[in-house]
């Protein structure tokens, strides 16, 4: 079993890691992902950009200053070529995960609510699974893309930056297929949109029996951290 696991996680780590170097070819390249006609994107990327990009910065900082010190202190090229790499792929790897949080958006079409998080995550539900959406802001108590509700494992959160913007009410438990697996049937699904106002209405236009109109998404629920 143990040995199964292994291979199971492998295979994920190595789908991740060129998911990820694919994101970043494809926006180098400014070619995104085909959409079916009349669909809308919706960014998710806005909470965490800034400390991606801090990240992002220093790492780059750090490899002249990290070249210049094993120059003086080591007397093995080898190492500090070796180091000076490791350095280069760190920030290209902090790049890429940007550029597939940014290339896979939240996509809403006549299919039904995508739901995304870099090459990591993606759902798809269905509109007829859908009984309403709301905007509301909540904080999380971890910054795990991926957590139950602490108060009410039915409630599935697929935060950003250790929150969530928009609440999908399911018209019954649904299971939907995670990184690990299928999850356990939950009846609300909570994600995090940079726009979340702009999601609802959107997705409203595919509810039967409901208008446009959103709620205001400071009218319960935190602010978001920025």
């Amino acid at each position: 079993m143990a040995k199964i696991d292994v291979v199971r996680l492998a295979r994920r780590a190595v789908a991740y890691e060129w998911g990820m170097w694919r994101s970043l070819a494809r926006w180098v390249l400014r070619r995104p992902y085909p959409l079916a006609p009349g669909a809308a994107t919706f960014a998710y990327v806005g909470v965490v950009q800034p400390i991606l990009g801090v990240f992002i910065v220093l790492s780059a900082i750090e490899i002249p200053v990290l070249d210049l010190i094993l120059r003086h202190t080591v007397g093995w090229p080898t190492v500090r070529h070796v180091a000076i790499g490791l350095g280069v792929w760190g920030v290209l790897w902090m790049i890429g995960l940007l550029a597939s949080l940014r290339i896979h958006p939240h996509v809403v079409d006549d299919a039904g609510l995508r739901l995304r998080n870099g090459v990591s995550l993606d759902v798809l539900i269905p509109w007829s699974a859908v009984a309403g959406v709301e905007a509301r802001y909540r904080s999380l108590p971890s910054s795990r893309a991926v957590q139950y509700d602490a108060d009410d494992p039915a409630v599935l959160n697929l935060g950003v930056g250790s929150q969530t913007a928009v609440d999908v009410v399911l018209r019954e438990p649904l299971s939907v297929r995670l990184p690990k697996g299928p999850s356990e049937p939950v009846r609300e699904i909570r994600l995090y949109a940079d726009d979340p106002k702009s999601l609802v209405a959107r997705a409203r236009r595919h509810l039967p029996g409901t208008g446009t109109e959103d709620h205001s998404p400071g009218r319960s629920g935190s602010r978001p951290r920025r």
